[in-house]
């Protein structure tokens, strides 16, 4: 989109931000990767490990574009042979920069969605709609510039690369830095705001965390989130994590669905029963600290790769650790893949050494992963599943009460769900493959009907639904249940 000239240039006054105004450039700093996990196929795709590329891209997004292009050619497959690298980067090169452009869509598409579940303001929800925009109209997807973009989001950008530059260099890197992009990737009003901030904008940052100093930062009345909002949130949080794979796609739901009856199967206190299922939840945040070339392998695992995938549990705990509010959770969600002959993880604890909640989530963890498609195997079946799991029992790896609790809660008969927004039961399956990450020829294929036929579908999900891209659709579906094995009931029996 071309944009006059003129809207580039900054007011030259601006009033002091109010509480209101500083609340939003403290949350969209908070926030800013809050949609990281909704394209991760694509950075795999082009980086390889995408969480290994990501801190140096966004170190150069909003430098110069020619260092933006090096650095992405230097970082991309790094750890691949010549030959395999240069494939892989043609390959996902070969959709432009029109690819990229959608990739900021989605990225903050979803963060939006994900901060207005948490119940944060319009402002910040607004400013999360143009993360990857630049100020001199060269970010992504480059549909504004200038002050059009939302001052928070142009104060966080400044922020962002002053924090990454002082990382890698000291004050004198971070200023240099700020001072080159000044007028170009960045509003030059904040930036000369921080240069003139002097060391007093670097105060702390040497401390070993700078987590109590963030949360102490909070400008204004910090908002308390109430008993009736905590489901809400656990659950954005749940599919933030299984965003990261199009194979866990509405895994964390599932499993707190199950987890929840099994605990009343297993007449646990109505208190414990909560926390089982708000552990359940959450009990996969450390997914995101494994590349997705992880989860998406349809072969064995190398050792290394074994470790990262078994670390995940303990990033879980270490998360849920941090906040107060959710340390009663931090070890029951970080025991899930636990084994009563201490061959889980991450602590290989044994029998008598977690309570009957956390071999619950266990088993209700072990049970949902069975009946979803994973790269290397199909979905199980119901009893398939179940079989499986009484083996687990057999083997001594968990325990009979637990397991019972969950097949007695799996096997429960349900009500068929109310399709929401009006979505015909075709459609509800149309959506949910397409929330698996399927294209549409293989949704066609997989249900019997025509491409054309199924794209009528899908555009007809995303008009009831009201959204514009495959992510937000998958957000929508993760929101009312239509991506677990319920959902395909109609084409299993097909």
């Amino acid at each position: 989109m071309s944009l006059p000239r003129e809207q580039t240039q900054p007011s030259a006054t601006a009033p002091p931000m109010d509480d209101a105004e500083q609340q939003t450039v403290f949350y969209t700093g908070l926030l800013h990767f809050a949609g990281c996990t909704a394209d991760n196929q694509t950075d795999a795709g082009f980086f390889g490990d995408e969480l290994a590329a990501r801190p140096q891209m966004m170190a150069a997004f909003l430098g110069p574009r020619r260092g933006l292009v090096s650095t992405a050619i230097r970082v991309a497959h790094r750890d691949s042979p010549p030959l395999a690298r240069a494939t892989a980067m043609a390959r996902s090169a070969s959709g432009g920069i029109a690819e990229f452009r959608q990739w900021a869509r989605v990225h903050c598409d979803v963060a939006r969605i994900l901060g207005a579940r948490m119940g944060l303001s319009a402002q910040v929800q607004g400013a999360l709609g143009h993360l990857y925009e630049r100020w001199d109209g060269r970010g992504m997807p480059g549909e504004v510039r200038g002050e059009q973009i939302p001052l928070p989001v142009r104060v966080m950008h400044v922020a962002q690369d002053a924090d990454m530059a002082w990382q890698a260099g000291g004050p004198q890197l971070a200023r240099r830095v700020v001072a080159s992009r000044a007028g170009s990737g960045l509003d030059p009003r904040p930036a000369h705001a921080f240069l003139a901030a002097g060391e007093k904008a670097f105060a702390d940052l040497d401390l070993p965390s700078v987590w109590e100093l963030a949360l102490a930062a909070e400008p204004g009345e910090r908002p308390m989130v109430c008993d009736d909002r905590i489901d809400d949130c656990l659950s954005a949080v749940a599919d933030f994590a299984d965003l990261k794979s199009m194979w866990t796609v509405g895994h964390s739901r599932g499993v707190a669905g199950i987890a929840a009856l099994a605990a009343a199967a297993a007449a646990l206190p109505v208190q414990e029963s909560r926390q089982v299922y708000h552990a359940a939840l959450v009990h996969d945040i450390g997914r995101v600290t494994v590349p997705v070339r992880i989860w998406a392998k349809p072969g064995p695992l190398t050792r290394d790769e074994q470790e990262q995938v078994r670390l995940h549990a303990y990033h879980s705990e270490r998360v849920l650790d941090a906040a107060a509010a959710l340390r009663p959770l931090a070890r029951l969600a970080g025991s899930h893949g636990e084994r009563c002959d201490g061959s889980g993880y991450h602590r290989g604890a044994r029998g008598g050494d977690l309570p009957p909640a956390a071999w619950l989530l266990a088993a209700a963890d072990s049970y949902q992963a069975m009946r979803e498609p994973r790269p290397y195997r199909p979905a199980m079946s119901p009893s398939a599943a179940a079989d499986a799991l009484a083996r687990e029992v057999k083997d001594g790896r968990l325990p009979a009460d637990a397991v019972n609790a969950v097949l007695a809660a799996a096997g429960q008969e349900r009500v068929p769900p109310m399709r929401p927004a009006g979505l015909s039961d075709r459609e509800c399956e149309v959506l949910a493959l397409l929330a698996r990450g399927l294209a549409t020829k293989q949704i066609a294929r997989q249900l019997g009907i025509s491409p054309k036929t199924c794209d009528h579908h899908i555009q007809s999900v995303y008009a009831k639904a009201g959204v514009s891209s495959r992510a937000a659709a998958t957000m929508f579906a993760l929101e009312h249940g239509l991506t677990g094995p319920e959902a395909t009931a109609v084409t299993e029996r097909a």
